[in-house]
């Protein structure tokens, strides 16, 4: 079975499901494979102000209970058809082998805890080499960020976003080894995901049942 986490580096929500997440891969460990692809916001979808940013920081901060506010620090104004450079870096640094969640978490928490302007380059690969080490030299992962073959999985793995029919970050799409699919756009608690994860496991332990027991279906 596999999970799929679709995520913009600086969405709120994303921040917000980043507990429920590794709780997910903590307790599914073995089990679900996890992967998360880049999905991001058009241009329009931005805040145009930090004024407006903080409005939906303190919307989605008072609805998690949060004891803190994100920082709008970040915010600078994106251009159509732009990808962010958090993005482009946090998948770069997959090619140096860090296919797991901390570098885009480094970015993350630079942009919406500490306030940098991580949408520009230099920025994002800064905080990126710093949370990498030696295995993330600086100038070799900004080369990686800014080819041509990064650009084109980033804006691969957005189109397959919106390809599911959805537009909130973050999604999640389950999948199991007999072809059910479940789509969680939005949500960002434990429990609904991890009752349909219970499921689909079971459904696929079953069928293995049956098939131990039955073998293959009859041909006519």
């Amino acid at each position: 079975m596999k999970v799929t986490y679709y995520l913009e580096v600086l969405s709120s929500w994303c921040y917000w499901a980043e507990p429920m997440w590794a709780e997910l891969k903590s307790r599914y460990a073995g089990r679900v494979e996890f992967d998360w692809k880049i999905a991001q916001m058009k241009a329009a979808d931005y805040p145009v102000s930090r004024e407006q940013c903080d409005w939906f920081y303190r919307r989605s901060g008072m609805m998690m209970r949060a004891p803190f506010m994100l920082n709008s620090g970040w915010l600078e104004p994106v251009k159509e058809g732009a990808l962010v450079a958090p993005h482009l870096v946090a998948e770069a640094a997959r090619d140096f082998g860090f296919v797991g969640d901390e570098i885009r978490l480094a970015l993350t928490h630079a942009g919406e805890r500490e306030g940098r302007k991580v949408l520009q380059m230099a920025i994002a690969v800064d905080v990126a080499a710093k949370a990498g080490g030696k295995k993330l030299p600086a100038r070799t992962l900004r080369a990686r960020a800014e080819s041509a073959e990064v650009r084109a999985r980033v804006e691969a793995s957005t189109r397959e976003f919106f390809a599911h029919q959805v537009n909130q970050r973050p999604t999640f799409i389950l999948q199991n080894a007999i072809g059910d699919k479940a789509v969680f756009s939005g949500l960002v608690r434990l429990e609904p995901l991890a009752a349909a994860i219970d499921a689909m496991l079971a459904d696929t332990a079953a069928y293995a049942a049956h098939a131990a027991h039955f073998g293959s279906p009859p041909a006519n």
